[in-house]
């Protein structure tokens, strides 16, 4: 199954794996699955990184680069297909992270592993 990760999935996987929910470790554990990170959280995590409002284990670029190759993720770019689907989303949430993974989740046709009950009213199938 090919599953999209939200942000704080990725690193609450590498930093703090006992806060992810049974469902999510489960999925993330099973080697059948196709894990897809989005660009966007690439980004999020470094703004938050650059802003001294997230700490990481390792300097960005390398806990990045570990991080995505012990998943195995593949890294999903962001498309005109994409943010022209963000655009027609009704304001359910406002943070802009959030939106394009469900955009990104609705385009691809893949759940979202995410503890975020507040992408709920889009829809979309969320693995927690």
């Amino acid at each position: 199954m090919r599953l999209l990760l939200d942000t704080h999935t990725l690193i609450w996987a590498v930093e703090q794996p006992s806060k992810l929910g049974s469902a999510a470790h489960a999925v993330l554990q099973n080697p059948a699955n196709d894990l897809l990170l989005s660009a966007g959280s690439m980004w999020e995590i470094a703004i938050k990184v650059g802003l001294t409002k997230l700490s990481l284990s390792l300097p960005y670029r390398d806990w990045m680069t570990q991080a995505t190759m012990n998943l195995g993720a593949s890294v999903l770019p962001i498309t005109l297909e994409y943010a022209d689907a963000l655009v027609r989303l009704p304001n359910h949430h406002r943070d802009p992270f959030d939106r394009l993974l469900v955009a990104q989740a609705q385009v691809e046709g893949v759940p979202l592993v995410s503890a975020d009950a507040l992408l709920d009213p889009y829809g979309i199938t969320r693995i927690w």
